[in-house]
């Protein structure tokens, strides 16, 4: 039974069904148990379990959420970087509902994205709209980046907010060989992007210093007297 509905469940997947997918998948768990869930979760393809897991909605509980466990889900949190998503809001939603599931657990789960190719990447993409916080945290150990004084540093219960902040406190202080790997990439991406904005803002200045220029050489040439031409004078013509 656990294989036919692995099987059916994957073709509710690829059929684009992912309601019906996680509906087959929560019924063998109630007929058989959750360890069969986790197994049959086993079997599915990254791809597939990713396709449920990202489809994460806050208004009620997922049991497939509940159930994953750390190795299957970093291989679907790597996978969900093929989807090409730049918001990767997608992304926060499915980390942030699996990793703090279980406070015991969370440290299970980071290690597992840290062991497997490209979950420090995934990482990357998680933070990437906080950079500038994330930069000032290494140095300062506080996201406020208007703070540099000694004791302005936060503890983890200052930022348990089961998000970003808690995430990247947790990887400073607990995971540091996964933090090294991730604070110079966003610190190189911070600092990419700084630049493309102040080139915007340069580009957009001279853009309207011209319009200004513009639109002051306009009254000036209308200002310009004609030549008066005699009514009198007669054409050579």
């Amino acid at each position: 039974m656990t294989n036919a509905l692995v099987v059916k469940a994957a073709n509710l997947i690829r059929n684009g069904d992912i309601a019906g997918a996680e509906f087959a998948l929560v019924s063998l768990a109630e007929t058989e148990g959750d360890y069969a869930l986790v197994a049959a979760l086993d079997t599915l393809p990254p791809k597939d379990l990713l396709a449920v897991i990202r489809e994460y909605d806050t208004s009620k509980e997922s049991v497939v959420n509940l159930l994953v466990t750390p190795e299957q889900f970093a291989r679907a949190v790597v996978m969900e970087r093929l989807y090409g998503d730049h918001s990767h809001v997608r992304l926060r939603g499915m980390v942030n509902a699996v990793l703090f599931r279980d406070d015991s657990q969370t440290g299970e789960f980071l290690e597992a994205i840290g062991d497997v190719d490209g979950g420090c990447e995934a990482l990357i993409d998680y933070l990437s709209d906080r950079d500038e916080e994330v930069v000032h945290f290494v140095t300062y150990d506080t996201f406020n980046v208007n703070r540099t004084e000694e004791g302005d540093e936060v503890d983890k219960s200052e930022v348990s907010d089961r998000d970003w902040k808690e995430l990247t406190w947790l990887l400073k202080h607990e995971h540091p060989d996964m933090f090294e790997q991730i604070w110079p990439v966003l610190k190189k991406r911070m600092k990419e992007r700084l630049r493309r904005e102040m080139e915007l803002e340069r580009q957009e200045q001279e853009l309207q210093e011209q319009k200004k220029l513009e639109s002051e050489e306009r009254p000036a040439a209308a200002a310009r007297p004609t030549a008066v031409v005699d009514p009198g004078e007669e054409s050579a013509l």
